[in-house]
């Protein structure tokens, strides 16, 4: 089932949801995540054009926070290219978070883990690609899915914060990790957001959500709307979907609206970062910042994981 939102004369513009201090800078708890401007290695490549739209429209509707990488590029499109094309001369208080870690080859396969000493060529990359002089936040991506990892996590945190005392990077982010891999992480350095998969049907992280409030962190969810992989496509998660259509119907929105929603009632520390090549889709998901769910709403959408458990 797919609900309409209705229409209104007002746009609702990214500061509805909110704000948070990530690092040094302060940002709208909604942002936008580049990974799909240029469209996925499934799919066809989408509309330049359009991918050049929705950057430009982001700003004008308040986003403030950009997620990307240096290795979301498709064989004809890549992210960094094309925020940097679309926004410069950057807006004076928009943040762009990068990470950093692995790498793609020119025929989409990710290469192994780099090494500590290899992060400031990343880092550099990114600059290069973006046109800064300074990165605001560098997360560095961890994880099982990255195999063949040379070095420990504490040796590429080390690595990263040289990196920031040089003047590279402002903020360090840490992405995919464990409750203990972040309670490591800041014996080492002070850690700025936390990024992982994590959502709706998706909820294998809430300790590490909660650990992330109690240290002040950002936590930033990845594919909060739809089950997806870099890799291959799952298709949208359709767990829940009579719950989660009855509310979006009370509210006039769409059934994605109501997961980011969901997403940002989780605690005022967890920003959102949906990704859209669509313009239209894009002020949906900005919108959705200014959905208010009652509480029993929430306890509903709540119980739909739980019933999965």
């Amino acid at each position: 089932m797919t609900t309409e939102p209705t229409t209104s004369a007002t746009i609702t513009t990214a500061d509805a949801a909110g704000t948070w201090q990530l690092g040094d800078r302060t940002v709208n708890r909604i942002g936008l995540g580049a990974m799909r401007l240029g469209g996925m290695p499934w799919e066809a490549p989408r509309s330049r054009a359009d991918a050049l739209a929705v950057l430009r429209r982001a700003i004008e509707l308040g986003v403030n926070h950009i997620d990307t990488a240096a290795f979301y590029f498709t064989p004809t499109r890549s992210s960094n290219e094309l925020i940097s094309t679309a926004l410069q001369p950057y807006p004076e208080h928009l943040v762009i978070t990068t990470k950093v870690g692995p790498s793609q080859s020119r025929d989409g396969e990710f290469e192994p883990m780099g090494r500590p000493e290899q992060l400031r060529s990343q880092v550099e990359e990114n600059i290069r690609q973006l046109g800064l002089d300074q990165l605001d936040v560098v997360n560095l991506r961890w994880g099982t899915s990255m195999d063949k990892m040379e070095g420990s996590l504490a040796d590429h945190l080390g690595a990263l914060a040289e990196l920031r005392d040089a003047g590279l990077l402002r903020n360090i982010g840490i992405s995919n990790i464990t409750a203990d891999q972040l309670t490591e992480a800041i014996t080492i350095t002070p850690v700025v957001s936390v990024q992982n998969r994590y959502g709706l049907t998706d909820r294998d992280d809430d300790a590490l959500l909660e650990l992330c409030r109690e240290h002040g962190i950002a936590f930033v969810p990845f594919f909060a709307v739809a089950t997806s992989t870099w890799a291959s496509p799952e298709g949208p998660d359709d767990t829940g979907e009579a719950e989660i259509a009855a509310v979006a119907e009370a509210h006039g929105a769409t059934p994605a609206q109501v997961r980011l929603a969901w997403t940002l009632h989780r605690g005022p520390h967890v920003l959102a970062i949906p990704g859209t090549g669509n313009p239209a889709h894009l002020e949906q998901n900005i919108a959705a910042g200014g959905l208010r769910l009652t509480a029993d709403e929430v306890a509903a959408l709540d119980r739909i994981a739980d019933a999965g458990a």
